[in-house]
């Protein structure tokens, strides 16, 4: 692995404006991406193996997932960086905006240290290690993409189950309480399914 962080993002035809906006927030980045990855769902495999498709890429020792329709601010991957050297971590968390009108789905862990014993679901706009996230066979291994929910009563997806993963390796998780990036999140995000060509208005 070379050092330095690449940025993957896991996209659909129909939201070339949408990748284009979170294009634009990486190449804004303080700390700059090493590289970027935009990973094309053209034959509708869903999130979680277009995630390990862009993973499968990388080439650097940390990798920092962003959805096609969130965005970074500019100090993003300068503070994830710095907080997982400094905690020796395997993946670190920020927290979020919320933008397009939407809100918080569980505000109530802002600010609250991880604790592997009562975990909760994270974003995926994380920074992990690549050879962490490889290990654990990424986002669609184990995975089967369902209505299941988690603890909390929330959607579980391909997300959930990474995290439940490292828990289970043993890795590191550490929480930035810090809020670094935009998440839209709308009563027409995706979460992961295959059936995206109904979301054709976003194109």
């Amino acid at each position: 692995m070379k050092p330095g962080i690449t940025v993957v993002i896991p996209s659909i035809p129909p939201r070339q404006k949408m990748l284009a906006r979170a294009l634009r927030s990486v190449s804004a980045q303080r700390r700059k991406a090493d590289a970027v990855v935009v990973q094309i769902d053209n034959d509708k495999v869903g999130a979680a193996l277009n995630r390990d498709r862009g993973l499968a890429q990388v080439e650097t020792e940390w990798v920092a997932f962003l959805d096609d329709d969130d965005e970074f601010y500019s100090h993003h991957l300068e503070f994830l960086y710095d907080h997982a050297i400094a905690t020796n971590a395997d993946l670190v968390y920020p927290w979020f905006d919320v933008g397009s009108g939407g809100t918080d789905p569980f505000p109530q862990f802002e600010g609250v240290e991880w604790n592997n014993d009562d975990p909760h679901q994270v974003p995926i706009t994380f920074l992990v290690k690549t050879e962490v996230a490889r290990e654990v066979e990424g986002f669609s291994g184990g995975w089967t993409d369902s209505d299941s929910t988690d603890k909390d009563g929330n959607r579980a997806g391909e997300d959930w189950n990474f995290i439940l993963k490292l828990i289970q390796a043993g890795r590191k998780i550490v929480h930035l309480n810090e809020r670094t990036w935009i998440w839209h999140h709308h009563g027409k995000n995706t979460s992961g399914r295959t059936d995206w060509g109904m979301y054709g208005i976003y194109s």
